[in-house]
């Protein structure tokens, strides 16, 4: 595949990977269930902004195993800023034209960090992310976090934050 034909797709699965990320940021519009000895679960809805991306391909021209993309971004919520993410995705697979990465991110949030990851085709539509642990309020944090619309305006993510 050609650089200038890979950067779009690296750019999606960046933004994808980040968007994932920004699900601890905030929890308005949670959904908190106390049911004796269950967990409790945050439902939260975000998206990402100002996302600073970097491609960085390692051996010949086009998707290979250790080629990697490098993201940031900020986390908002009605129009207000809540969060600062950042994580990297590296292929780990490469069959033709399709390849296979893997994404890992960690947020900054105010009641502590948020980790993920998973594996993304790079024919993917939409993404579920496991939520894999954190620092803080979040120590404990396990859940899934899917997205849709990536790279685009309307770009949206909806977690389940399970403590």
């Amino acid at each position: 595949m050609e650089n200038g034909k890979r950067r779009p797709l690296l750019v999606k699965c960046a933004a994808l990977s980040l968007v994932a990320a920004g699900v601890g940021v905030l929890a308005v519009g949670s959904a908190a269930a106390d049911t004796s000895g269950k967990d409790r679960a945050e439902v939260i809805e975000l998206q990402i902004k100002d996302l600073e991306y970097k491609a960085i391909d390692v051996g010949p021209t086009g998707p290979g195993l250790g080629d990697m993309s490098v993201f940031c971004g900020t986390a908002v919520e009605n129009g207000r800023t809540v969060g600062r993410g950042a994580g990297t995705s590296q292929v780990v697979s490469v069959d033709g034209e399709r390849h296979t990465s893997q994404a890992v991110i960690t947020i900054e949030l105010e009641r502590g960090s948020l980790t993920m990851q998973s594996l993304q085709a790079s024919d993917a539509r939409s993404l579920d992310m496991a939520i894999t642990g954190g620092t803080g309020a979040f120590k404990d944090a396990r859940g899934t976090a899917r997205y849709w619309d990536i790279a685009t305006p309307q770009e949206r993510m909806r977690a389940e934050i399970l403590h």
